[in-house]
């Protein structure tokens, strides 16, 4: 059911008064098979849960698939929004424990493919989301195309998933290497899943930390590990997130200081919505000139 003009004109008024500055997050990964999905969806629940709110948008062009791993039923997607000229509250699902979801759709690949008219459509939704959210996270796809790195440059900070696995670490600062060459200045978070034990994840971290500053000269802070638990694989088959299904597993007390260590740094990396809308049509312009030229 579509919102009305009206309604979503009040959501905004009483968003902007509530004072709440968004923050935009890619979470991204050098490979796939790492649980980036998993963890976006629990990192999201467990802000929910200390009064956060967050939206989780899945831009995985690949495998766009947070709505079936969160158990929700998604009624539209990105692309509907635009073909059908739908508000970008008509394709919000209601997610577990509080949180907001966007679905990405088979056809996501469409997005970076817009002219500048539909383009221009899509922003005008995404403007509506400032002060709405306190974070919003983009669910990724697995490594970096051209058009998956306009919008984690655009955003106020990445959150990069790894395992120990050596074939994950290499592929990480690979996405790392290219992140930097194309914007120095971003933010780079890790966390390393699967480990056996706490200590062979931040290992693996500091690892990863001194390649980064050794060869790049770029600063890599680990925001926490997660074991491996069979925990995790269960509650996708269950389509229940590990923090609702099983709160006093390792797993989820592991995610619950990750979200402690995580929260308290964000008034440190906070920035203005403006300034994510303002890169990203930037960082996009030229493709959209060549939807453009094709008639599209």
């Amino acid at each position: 059911m579509k919102i009305d003009q009206a309604e979503n004109l009040r959501k905004q008024i009483a968003s902007a008064k509530s004072g709440r500055k968004t923050k935009v997050v890619s979470i991204v990964s050098g490979k796939g098979g790492v649980g980036k999905t998993n963890i976006s969806i629990n990192l999201a629940i467990g802000l929910s849960q200390i009064g956060k709110k967050v939206l989780l948008v899945d831009l995985d062009i690949g495998m766009a698939n947070i709505d079936i791993v969160a158990g929700v039923s998604a009624q539209a997607t990105i692309v509907d929004m635009i073909e059908e000229k739908l508000s970008i509250y008509d394709i919000m699902a209601d997610g577990p424990a509080g949180i907001s979801m966007i679905a990405g759709g088979s056809g996501l690949s469409f997005l970076f493919q817009l002219n500048a008219i539909k383009f221009s459509y899509f922003l005008r939704q995404i403007e509506q989301l400032e002060h709405q959210f306190d974070y919003i996270f983009f669910d990724m796809g697995a490594g970096i195309t051209k058009d998956s790195m306009s919008f984690i440059l655009s955003s106020h900070e990445a959150i990069l998933v790894l395992t120990p696995e050596p074939t994950s670490i290499t592929d990480g600062y690979a996405l790392v290497k290219a992140l930097h060459a194309e914007d120095d200045r971003l933010p780079i978070y890790t966390i390393v899943n699967a480990c056996e034990n706490e200590n062979e994840g931040y290992e693996a971290a500091l690892r990863f930390k001194r390649a980064a500053h050794d060869f790049l000269g770029k600063e890599v802070a680990m925001i926490g590990a997660l074991p491996f638990d069979r925990t995790v694989s269960r509650a996708v088959r269950e389509q229940v997130p590990f923090l609702l299904s099983a709160p006093k597993s390792k797993v989820s007390l592991s995610m619950k200081k990750i979200i402690f260590t995580y929260s308290g740094q964000e008034i440190k990396t906070k920035k203005e919505f403006g300034n994510f809308l303002t890169k990203l049509t930037k960082l996009l312009t030229p493709m959209l000139k060549r939807g453009s030229n094709n008639g599209e």
